[in-house]
Order: structure tokens, then C-alpha cells, then sequence
């Protein structure tokens, strides 16, 4: 391991070994006790590991984790806003021994570190929700992960990297602060502006950091989020080209793109800073900061989680400290007469302005309308349209959820027939039955179980969305959660409809053609759905049907009509 001495003074952290070292301890974990990373834990520990997280010497133990809420700093003082920490699950954590060595391995195996442990204890979700994120509202993401993805106890001690995560992607755009560095020395950049981004950029943004870089009188590194950023956002791959293309608009000189492999946690203030001392550490002098930067959206209120100018505020309360200047993103608007953006503090009274917004971008490429050139460079639509084609030309899943015997897999079977009339995309019947038969055979009937069925069934569907086709699924799935979890699954890769097919109990019962019913209610048939196990009713499906008096013929036809209004057929 060796320490690099930055353009200000600073060591950059390396915790990568050499060869003989690696040899020993590849060695030494034979028989050791492994972990497998989840991708926020492999985006975690490539930037501990390249020094991006400098001062950072590993994940946190628990004193400095305590600090780094109540403080936002480590024990010894220095400022750093986020607990970077490594999870695990309760049985793992009884498992292990202070001393030990614990492999750390990707998920195909291939060991990337070891820990040499020296704590381990359990946190409150909760706790740590209030002091990073300001709520335990799991609407907000990083309070979501906390609860519902992050193990119940946190390790800490010696990390030793053996090898970097490896990405087969854009290659050449993948640098460590090490390598930025050595660029902006060669290229004699003392002073450089960065640019975060988790978004495709437009000509607003453009127009931003060439006003900035030009009024700074600095060069621009553009470096966006390429790791985990906010559910549902524009894949990376598709970002990336979009950045590529907007590359060759910006003077060649002054100007680079690098990837950051950073899991965001939409912290608001405490991100912006996180961020902030990222880009120190890769030598940038000076770093844009927008508008609510890094928030995530609303809570169940409708209430932003921070004010809008929060981030703003923490970074240039500590920038003297940490050693780079903030600099205020400017929201840049369009003035129509003129054909040019300028920042919006300084439009004219009577000025006609004008934006598209992100949902208003989304509608235009879902429905295959006209993007202006005003708005993005066509190069960057070209690229957009790519990934999000039409709604007519997009695979799509409808995903029906009722009680044994609703009508649910009769209306499943009668609407995979009217698409295949109709054409133009293949078409997948996802049935309970047909599932349990050939993906789920071993599965039984618990909660844990029903869930595991329920969530292969998203996870086929969303491949089958994925590639243009259509998924029809008819599994009971009673719980909430794990319809959730399904409908994140493919609203990623295309469109999903879920249809609710609310027809009642007493109904159900009486079209009971095989007795489950009459069993269950005799304690034959544990865990039965409706009886002696809970159905949770969706509560915001996108269409509701109860058969009860409602025939097969008209139910599909109202599948189909929510189909055509949403735009899945020309």
C-alpha cells in the first residue's frame, strides 16, 4: 500500500496490495468465511480501494461511525458526511469471530478484498435514518435500503484489496483519482471544475458548465454517477453514449469525461458534501452544485425532503475546510425571441421563456413526439429514442393479482389470445400454476416462499419486457411488498399494468371447482390465501375488475382498452 500526495497537499489512500501480499492472503482465505458484495458494497469498496473515499483507511469501525452521525466526522476530526459501511445479515454476523479473515467476493466469486475483522455489532436503521437522511420515511431511498435491503449488523477492521471490481464497459472512461490526477498535471489543468450528473444532459446543462468553466476561467471534468443512482433512472449505458455525443460539442482542450462507480444514497445536504470531497480527492478545484442537489423527490405528504437550496448551503458552509469552492448551479432557461439560454435570474420581465420538463421529456419519447433542437442536441435524442422507443413499440407486462378462483388466469389465458390476434410482439403467459410447475417446483407456501415465486415471476417478466415482448402474469401474490419489488423490476425495462381482479371471497368460494376452499377452511390446506393467510389489496392498480358480474369477453376488453389508452398500440 502507498499514499499519494495530492496537488493540495493531501494523501490519497490506496489499500490495494502487492503481489506477494495478495498471493498470502489468497492463501490465507482458503477456508475462511466469505462474503458476497451486493453492487452498492462493490461501488463501496472500489472507491475505498482507489482512494475516492480518502481519508477513508476502510469501512467504518463503530466509534467513528457514531461521529460521522452526530457529527459528521471521524474521531479525529475530520469532516466527512457519510457512513460508508459494510452489512451483513444477523446469521453471518453470529457466525463470525473477531480475528478472523473474511474474504470479500463479487458475485460470480472472484475475491476483491479481505477484512480482517475487528468489530462487529448491530445498528438501528432508524437511528441512522434520522441523522443522515433527516426522516425514516421509506419513500425516501436511502431510508428505503436501510430497512428493506441492508443487513442488521455492520463490520469493521483491516481492508486489503487484492483486485479492483472489473467492468467490461467504457473502459477507457473508467479513471482513478490517481489517473485524473496524473491527466490534469499532464494537461497542466490547475484549475478544474467538476459537474455531477445521474441524468442525460441537454442543452441546458451544456450551457451551464461552458458559462461556468468560461466565468471560472477553468478547465470542466464532467463526471457522472455510473454505480447505483435513483430507482428508475436512465440506465447508465444509455447515459454514457448520451454524454459521448455532447463530448464533441465542448472544446476538446479544456475539457474531459470520467465515470464515477459511486451508490448514491440521495442524501440531500450531506450527499452534496459527500460529492463535494469526492471530486477533491480527484483533484478538482471547484464543484457544481444544483438545485436540491442529490434530493429524492417527495414524501407521502408531497413534501420535498429538503428545502432547494440545502446542499448549496452545507457545501459552502465547509468548502474553506475541505479545501474546493462551490459553485452554484444556475438554472438556465430558454428565451425564444433571442435563441439562446441564459440563467434565469436574468430574464427580462415579459420575456418569453421556455423548458420541457423531465416527465414532459418522458411523454414526448414514450409517444414518439417531436423533442425541439432548442431543447437537446439531436445526437442525444438519437440516443434517448434508442433506449426508449414509443409505447407502440415497447414490451410491456400485465400483471394480475386476485384470490383463488377471481377469474385471474381465464382472463390471463383469453387476453394472451387477443394479443397474439393482434400481433406484433410475442406474447409470454406467466400463470401460477404453469410457474409453480416449471420455476418453482421446490417452493412451498410460506410467506418467504410465496415471495421467492412471486419475485422469479418479475424477474422473467421484466426480461421478457426488456427484449419488446409482452408478459402476462397470474400469480395470487397477496403481499404488497413483493408486488412492489416486481413492478420496480420491469417498470425499469418497459411498461406494467397491474390489474387487480378484485372479485369477493364469498365469490370465489362458490366457483371453487376443486374443493382448496372447503380444505382450507377445515385446516386441510394451511396458509391458504384468504383463510388463514392475509391477501394485501392493491391499493393504486392501474385497473380493477371483479368478475362477478363481469364476463370473460368484457373483462379483456377492458385490458385491452387500458392497453390502447396508455399508447401499447398505434
Amino acid at each position: 500500500m502507498e499514499h499519494l500526495i495530492s496537488p493540495y497537499g493531501e494523501e490519497l489512500v490506496d489499500l490495494m496490495v502487492d503481489e506477494p501480499r495478495a498471493e498470502a492472503l489468497k492463501l490465507a482465505t482458503l477456508n475462511a468465511p466469505a462474503i458476497t458484495l451486493s453492487p452498492r458494497q462493490i461501488c463501496d469498496l472500489e472507491l475505498l480501494l482507489c482512494g475516492a473515499f480518502s481519508p477513508l483507511q476502510g469501512f467504518l469501525n463503530q466509534a467513528d461511525y457514531t461521529s460521522v452521525l452526530n457529527e459528521m466526522r471521524l474521531t479525529d476530526g475530520t469532516l466527512w458526511p457519510m457512513p460508508i459501511m459494510l452489512d451483513t445479515t444477523e446469521a453471518q454476523a453470529n457466525a463470525l469471530q473477531v480475528g478472523q479473515i473474511i474474504a470479500l467476493r463479487d458475485t460470480e466469486g472472484f475475491m476483491l478484498a479481505t477484512l480482517t475483522l475487528e468489530e462487529c455489532w448491530a445498528f438501528d436503521p432508524d437511528r441512522e435514518a434520522e441523522a443522515v437522511f433527516g426522516t425514516r420515511s421509506i419513500k425516501h431511498p436511502g431510508v428505503a435500503h436501510l430497512k428493506q435491503q441492508s443487513g442488521s449488523h455492520y463490520l469493521s477492521g483491516k481492508l486489503e484489496g487484492l483486485a479492483a471490481p472489473i467492468h467490461y464497459d467504457f473502459a477507457d472512461l473508467r479513471q482513478t483519482p490517481r489517473e485524473v490526477r496524473q491527466r490534469f498535471a499532464k494537461q497542466g489543468w490547475s484549475k478544474v471544475v467538476a459537474f455531477q450528473t445521474r441524468n442525460p444532459m441537454h442543452r441546458a446543462h451544456y450551457e451551464l458548465t461552458v458559462r461556468a468553466a468560461r466565468e471560472l476561467e477553468a478547465s470542466l471534468l464532467i463526471h457522472p454517477v455510473v454505480g447505483m443512482t435513483k430507482p428508475n433512472d436512465v440506465d447508465h449505458y444509455t447515459r454514457v453514449h448520451c454524454y459521448k455525443e455532447i463530448l464533441d460539442k465542448y472544446p476538446a482542450a479544456t475539457t474531459a469525461l470520467s465515470l464515477l462507480p459511486l451508490a448514491m444514497r440521495m442524501g440531500g445536504p450531506r450527499e452534496a458534501l459527500w460529492h463535494a470531497l469526492i471530486r477533491r480527492n480527484y483533484g478538482c478545484s471547484h464543484f457544481i452544485v444544483g438545485r436540491d442537489h442529490a434530493g429524492p423527490g417527495q414524501d407521502e405528504n408531497g413534501n420535498d425532503f429538503y428545502g432547494p437550496y440545502d446542499a448549496q448551503e452545507m457545501v459552502t458552509a465547509y468548502q474553506d475546510e475541505i479545501g474546493i469552492e462551490m459553485v452554484p448551479f444556475k438554472m438556465m432557461v430558454y428565451l425564444e425571441d433571442e435563441d439562446h439560454y441564459v440563467p434565469i435570474t436574468d430574464v427580462k420581465e415579459g420575456a418569453r421563456t421556455l423548458s420541457i420538463s423531465g416527465t414532459e421529456l418522458r411523454r414526448r419519447l414514450a409517444e414518439g413526439q417531436d423533442i425541439p433542437a432548442w431543447f437537446s442536441f439531436p445526437e442525444v435524442v438519437k440516443q434517448l429514442r434508442r433506449t426508449y422507443p414509443p409505447r407502440s413499440r415497447q414490451g410491456f407486462t400485465v400483471f394480475f393479482t386476485g384470490l383463488s378462483g377471481s377469474g385471474k388466469s381465464t382472463i390471463a389465458n383469453a387476453l394472451m389470445s387477443k394479443l397474439l390476434e393482434h400481433g406484433g410482439r410475442a406474447v409470454t403467459l406467466l400463470d401460477g400454476d404453469i410457474v409453480r410447475t416449471n420455476l418453482s417446483s421446490e417452493l412451498g407456501f410460506s410467506k418467504a416462499h410465496r415471495d421467492i415465486n412471486v419475485q422469479r415471476i418479475g424477474y422473467v417478466a421484466s426480461e421478457i419486457t426488456k427484449n419488446g415482448g409482452v408478459a402476462i402474469c397470474a400469480p395470487i401474490a397477496p403481499y404488497t411488498e413483493s408486488r412492489r419489488i416486481v413492478r420496480s423490476m420491469v417498470e425499469t425495462q418497459g411498461g406494467f399494468i397491474e390489474v387487480h381482479v378484485a372479485t369477493p371471497l364469498e365469490v370465489c368460494e362458490q366457483r371453487d371447482r376443486k374443493g382448496l376452499y372447503a380444505k382450507a377452511r377445515s385446516g386441510q390446506i394451511p396458509e391458504f390465501t384468504g383463510i388463514s393467510d392475509p391477501y394485501e389489496a392493491p391499493e393504486a392498480a392501474e385497473l380493477v375488475l371483479d368478475t362477478s358480474d363481469l364476463s370473460v369477453d368484457e373483462a379483456v376488453q377492458q385490458v385491452l382498452l387500458k392497453l390502447e389508452g396508455e399508447g401499447y398500440f398505434a
